[in-house]
């Protein structure tokens, strides 16, 4: 994880600039698939500054959200940049120091980051211990896991190979875990609902399900640095998604 840009520097750099490394910016990856929304390196630019910090929320919900164990560099949730040197294993200096002195901005994505690994922790369906199977579990007709077009249809195999796809669902049904506790108990949990926009325009997208079941609760939404969230919206509903947007939303095992 300390080799490539940090979090920041994904965000705000296209090219690594590694020319304090004394080889002539030879070393390090080229590839580094990074976007700098518009301007390379610092800039006092509103509107990108907004941008870089929703991608910033975006990719840590990604990760965070996401099966298997978790990976962070340090100082990643706090905004830690490099001044986009991609191998700065040469460097002792304030290149490569971790800046404890945390601003406003940053204290907001640390304060953004707890919350995703408290959610991460509340919630079993999202560090499993099986993997999923897909399909309808033992003849039933309820599947551990489910993935949405925005038109409510599941997703075909023709559209996973296609790359101009930039928005999706993803359903983790906690009530088909099938894993037991320490105890021996059933482990039940949230039905949880992620959407994703990569588009750069809004995308409506239709919430699964049916009128007999609880409405959807917003846990997250990138589009804002803001933790609460007091929004919900019943299934057939059409949802709108802001531009380059993750929103996780749940069904509560208590009304299932």
């Amino acid at each position: 994880a300390h080799d490539g840009f940090t979090l920041n520097d994904l965000v705000s750099y296209n090219e690594k600039h590694n020319e304090a490394n004394g080889e002539d910016n030879r070393d390090g990856e080229n590839h580094n698939i990074s976007w700098n929304c518009g301007v390379e390196g610092p800039t006092d630019d509103p509107e990108i500054i907004a941008l870089r910090e929703k991608q910033k929320r975006n990719f840590l919900a990604t990760l965070l959200l996401s099966q298997g164990v978790p990976m962070l560099c340090g100082g990643d949730e706090r905004g830690r940049t490099q001044g986009g040197n991609n191998n700065a294993y040469c460097q002792d200096n304030e290149i490569s120091w971790l800046n404890w002195e945390v601003g406003a901005r940053d204290q907001q994505l640390l304060d953004y980051t707890r919350h995703l690994i408290q959610l991460r922790k509340s919630h079993p369906v999202l560090h499993r211990r099986k993997f999923f199977q897909g399909r309808e579990i033992h003849g039933g007709d309820v599947r551990d896991i489910c993935w949405y077009q925005p038109d409510g249809s599941d997703m075909t195999d023709e559209q996973w190979v296609n790359g101009a796809v930039r928005a999706l669902g993803m359903l983790l049904n906690g009530m088909a875990m099938q894993e037991t506790d320490e105890r021996g108990e059933e482990i039940k949990d949230d039905v949880l609902l992620m959407l994703v926009n990569g588009h750069d325009e809004e995308q409506p997208f239709k919430l699964p399900g049916d009128a007999q079941q609880p409405r959807w609760e917003v846990l997250l939404d990138t589009n804002t640095p803001e933790l609460s969230e007091e929004r919900s919206a019943a299934p057939g509903e059409i949802f709108e998604l802001h531009p380059r947007t993750l929103v996780l939303l749940r069904q509560p095992k208590e009304q299932l």
